[in-house]
C-alpha cells in the first residue's frame, strides 16, 4: 500500500459520508452513481465482488463546488453545469453500453473567472474499497503510459478480486490546455495504487480569463474478468482496447498522391550526394543525409533495396540504383567469421567509438537478423547473390543464439561473442523481441531450404518468448515481424501458444503508440494520431520503424486470411495502416514549415529542400529532425505505392484504397474484384485515381450482397471517391459504354 495524497485523504472522507447521488445507471454487473462533494464530482463504480473505484470528473479547489444545473441526457448519462471561485464549469458524463463492455466517459471543461496558474492537480482515479479505504484495496498495473505515447492505464484489482478496466485519456481534446499553458501532454497519465489517472500538467502560462478550455476527457472500458494467464490478460487488452478505439473521436484523413511523393523521393534518393559514399569503387548509401564519417552498413542498403524492390514488381520498371546496392553487398561478408557484417569491413576503420556499438566488429543484436531477413526475401524470389549470403550466415547466427541461449545482449562483439553491453537499462534485460525476428529468419530458412533444423530453431526461439507480456518490446519493427513469424508457426504447427504470443507481439506495439493528435506547438503543423514510437522508451516516432512496422502489418493481415484470429487485431491494424498512409508524407521536410525543423542535427545535415525523411516528429514543443535526415526510411513510398495502388490493365485510372486489401483480380474486359481488409464498424477511403486525360469510363462499384451501386463523390483532379466499411468485398462492373 502506497502513502496517501492529501487529496485522496480528503476524498475518501467525503464519499464515505456524501449521499448526494445525483445521478445513478445500472449496467450489469457495474453500478455507476454521479456524487457532488465539496470540491468535486465523482463517479462512484461499484464492481463485481464489492470493488470499488471512484472518478473525479471535475475538481475546483477549496469546498465551494456549486452544481448549478443537472440535466439527463439521450446518451445514458447526465450533464452538470458548476461554479466555484475558479469559474464555470460544464461536465458531461455517459455510459455506452452498446457492445459487450461498458464504457463510461466523462468530459469537462472550465471557463476561468480569472487568469489561471495551475500550479498542481490531484489524479482523478481513487480505488476506494466497498467502505471508501483505499488501504483495503490492492491491484495490479499492466502498462501505462510512458512520455507522450498514449495516455492510458490498463489494470485489474485483485483485492477485492472485482475487475479490470482500460482507461484512456484522450489528450487530444487538451490540446488547447497545452498550448495556452506552455505544457506537454506526455506523462500525464500514471500514479501509484490507489491513486492513479490523470493529472493536468502545472502550466508555465496562465489560462486566459474567460476562454473556455477542456480539462478531461476520458474514456474507461470495463470488465470483471481478471485475467492469471499472460494470454488472457494480453487479449483483454486488445479487446478493451478496440472497444475504446471505437468510440474515440479520430481525426479525419486525407488523400495524399503518393505516385508524385514517390517520384520526388526517387529522384532525391538517386540524385542527390548527400545521399551516397563511396568506398574501393563501390558505391554505398550513408544512414542519414552527408553522414560521411560512419561506415556503410548492410542494413541500411538492404532496408532501401526491399522496398524497391516492391516498387518495381508492381510497376514493372527498371531502377539502375538497385544493381548499384546489389553489387556492394557481398563485399560485407566476413570469410573467416562465415557471417555478413554490421559495418562495411572494408571502412571499418573509419569508427571513432564515439558509441558502443561504433566499434570494428561490434553488433547490435537485431542489426545481424535484420539484414538476413530481407536478403531471405531476395533469395525466395531466386537472387542467387542473396540466396549465398544468407545461406552462408545462417551457421553462424545459430551459433550466437546457441551461445546467449535465445536471450540476447544488446551489444557483443562479433569474433568472441563477448558481452559489450548487457541490458537496454539496470535490470531490463536485453533486446528481447530478438527472438521473434530470428524465429522469423529461420522460417524463411526453412521455407527455402525445407530443411527441419531450421523450423525446429524458429520453435525454440519463439518458446523462449513467453511471461515477457508488454516487456517483449524492444524496437518496433522486430516485435512486428515477430508477431508475423509466430502466426505462422502457428498456422505450420496448430500450436495455440504461438498464436497467443503473436498477440503479445501485437499488445506490445498499440502500448507503444499515441491515440491522440498533438496540436499544440509545433505539433500544429502535422497529423500524429495513430503514430508509433520505435523504442519502448523512445521519446519521438520514427519513419523507418514505422515503415517497416505498416509492411509487417499488412502481411499479417494475409497470413491472417484462413485464421480467426480477435476482431480488435483486424480492427487495429487496419486502422494504423490507415493513419499512416495519410500522415507518413510529414516525414519529409518539404511538406513541414522551416522554422520546426532542426539546423544542427546529432547526425549529417538536414536539407529542407531534400525529399528525404526525418528520423524524427517530436512532441509539440520541440524541433524535429534531431537525430538527422534518415536515407534508410527511404522505403517510406516505395512500401505504400504497391500496397494501396491497384493497377488496372488497360483503363486510365487506378484504384487507391486506404484500408488494406487481398485477393485483387483485374483482367481486361472482366469485371474488378478485391477485397477490403479490416473491420466493418469502421469505414474507409476508395478512390478511382485517374492516370491519364480521359475522363474516367461510366462503371458501377458494388458490395459483395448488395444490389445497388454505391454513389461516387468528385474530388479533386477528376477522381471518384468512395466510402465503404472494411471487411468488405469490392466488384466493379467496367463493362459500360459511356464515359462521365
Amino acid at each position: 500500500m502506497n502513502a496517501l495524497s492529501p487529496w485522496a485523504v480528503s476524498a475518501s472522507a467525503e464519499l464515505a459520508g456524501n449521499s448526494s447521488v445525483r445521478f445513478e445507471l445500472h449496467a450489469d454487473p457495474f453500478n455507476f452513481k454521479v456524487i457532488a462533494t465539496t470540491d468535486s464530482i465523482w463517479i462512484q463504480t461499484e464492481l463485481p465482488n464489492g470493488g470499488r473505484v471512484s472518478f473525479r470528473a471535475a475538481y475546483s479547489p477549496g469546498s465551494n463546488l456549486e452544481v448549478i444545473k443537472s440535466k439527463e441526457n439521450p446518451r445514458q448519462g447526465i450533464d452538470l453545469k458548476l461554479k466555484s471561485g475558479i469559474g464555470q464549469q460544464k461536465v458531461t458524463i455517459s455510459v455506452d453500453q452498446s457492445s459487450g463492455s461498458p464504457v463510461l466517459r466523462y468530459t469537462s471543461s472550465l471557463i476561468p473567472a480569472k487568469d489561471l496558474m495551475m500550479p498542481s492537480w490531484p489524479k482523478d482515479i481513487l480505488f476506494n474499497g466497498k467502505n471508501n479505504n483505499p488501504e483495503q484495496t490492492e491491484g495490479k498495473i499492466h502498462a501505462g503510459q510512458f512520455g507522450t505515447r498514449t495516455g492510458f492505464l490498463y489494470l485489474s484489482q485483485t483485492r477485492p478480486k472485482s475487475a479490470s478496466l482500460l482507461y484512456l485519456q484522450n489528450l487530444t481534446a487538451l490540446s488547447a490546455y497545452a498550448e495556452q499553458t506552455e505544457t506537454s501532454l506526455g506523462d500525464t497519465v500514471g500514479g501509484e495504487w490507489p491513486e492513479l489517472g490523470f493529472s493536468l500538467p502545472p502550466s508555465k502560462k496562465p489560462l486566459p480569463k474567460g476562454k473556455e478550455v477542456i480539462l478531461a476527457d476520458a474514456f474507461i472500458a470495463f470488465s470483471e474478468e481478471v485475467p492469471e494467464k499472460e494470454p488472457d490478460m494480453i487479449r483483454l487488452y486488445l479487446d478493451l482496447l478496440a472497444r475504446i478505439y471505437l468510440l474515440l473521436p479520430k481525426p479525419e484523413t486525407a488523400y495524399k498522391h503518393w505516385p508524385d511523393i514517390l517520384d520526388k523521393g526517387l529522384k532525391d534518393l538517386i540524385d542527390s550526394p548527400g545521399c551516397w559514399s563511396q568506398v574501393n569503387g563501390h558505391k554505398y548509401f550513408n544512414a542519414y543525409v552527408s553522414d560521411y564519417e560512419t561506415p556503410p552498413e548492410i542494413m541500411v542498403q538492404l532496408a532501401v533495396l526491399l522496398p524497391l524492390l516492391d516498387y518495381v514488381e508492381w510497376s514493372k520498371k527498371e531502377l539502375e540504383v538497385m544493381k548499384t546496392i546489389k553489387a556492394g553487398l557481398p563485399s560485407f561478408y566476413d570469410k573467416k567469421l562465415g557471417t555478413i557484417m554490421r559495418w562495411l569491413p572494408a571502412a571499418e576503420d573509419k569508427l571513432k567509438g564515439e558509441e558502443e556499438q561504433k566499434v570494428p566488429k561490434v553488433m547490435d543484436s537485431w542489426y545481424l537478423h535484420h539484414p538476413l531477413l530481407n536478403l531471405s526475401r531476395l533469395a525466395l524470389k531466386g537472387d542467387k547473390m542473396a540466396t549465398q549470403l544468407f545461406l552462408d550466415s545462417l551457421d553462424f547466427a545459430i551459433r550466437v543464439a546457441h551461445h546467449f541461449k535465445y536471450q540476447w545482449p544488446v551489444f557483443y562483439k562479433m569474433d568472441t561473442l563477448e558481452v559489450v553491453k548487457a541490458e537496454t537499462a539496470e535490470g531490463k534485460g536485453g533486446e528481447k523481441d530478438v527472438a521473434g525476428i530470428y524465429a522469423h529468419v529461420m522460417l524463411q530458412a526453412w521455407e527455402l531450404t525445407a530443411e527441419q533444423r531450421y523450423l525446429k530453431e524458429a520453435e525454440k526461439a519463439a518458446k523462449t518468448l513467453q511471461d515477457l507480456g508488454f516487456k517483449i518490446f524492444y524496437q518496433a519493427n522486430n516485435t512486428a515481424f515477430s508477431s508475423g513469424a509466430l502466426l505462422r508457426l502457428y498456422k505450420i504447427t496448430k500450436n495455440e501458444l504461438y498464436l497467443e504470443l503473436s498477440y503479445m507481439c501485437l499488445a506490445g506495439l498499440f502500448r507503444n503508440v499515441q491515440l491522440w493528435d498533438c496540436n499544440y506547438g509545433y505539433g500544429k503543423n502535422f497529423p500524429k494520431f495513430f503514430s508509433l514510437y520505435p523504442l519502448n522508451d523512445a521519446p519521438y516516432t520514427a519513419v523507418y520503424e514505422e515503415q517497416e512496422v505498416f509492411c509487417a502489418f499488412h502481411d499479417y493481415l494475409k497470413h491472417a486470411e484462413d485464421v480467426d484470429i480477435l476482431p480488435s487485431v483486424k480492427l487495429l491494424i487496419a486502422e494504423y495502416i490507415r493513419y499512416l498512409v495519410d500522415r507518413a508524407v510529414y516525414y519529409y521536410p518539404t511538406m513541414l514549415p522551416a522554422d520546426m525543423l532542426e539546423v544542427k542535427p546529432k547526425i549529417g545535415e538536414v536539407d529542407p529542400k531534400l525529399w528525404i525523411a526525418l528520423e524524427d516528429l517530436q512532441d509539440g514543443w520541440l524541433k524535429s529532425g534531431t537525430v538527422g535526415q534518415e536515407v534508410y526510411g527511404a522505403g517510406n513510398a516505395f512500401g505504400i505505392m504497391p500496397r494501396h495502388y491497384l493497377q488496372i490493365p488497360g483503363l486510365p485510372f487506378m484504384i487507391y484504397t486506404d484500408y488494406p486489401t487481398s485477393g485483387f483480380n483485374a483482367r481486361k474486359g472482366k469485371n474488378i474484384s478485391f477485397k477490403i481488409l479490416g473491420d466493418k464498424r469502421i469505414s474507409c477511403r476508395i478512390m478511382l485515381v485517374k492516370t491519364a486525360s480521359k475522363k474516367i469510363p461510366e462503371f458501377q462499384v458494388l458490395l459483395k450482397g448488395q444490389k445497388e451501386p454505391l454513389k461516387a463523390s468528385t474530388v479533386a483532379n477528376g477522381n471518384l471517391e468512395y466510402i465503404i466499411p472494411g471487411d468488405s468485398s469490392v466488384i466493379i462492373h467496367t463493362h459500360l459504354s459511356k464515359s462521365i
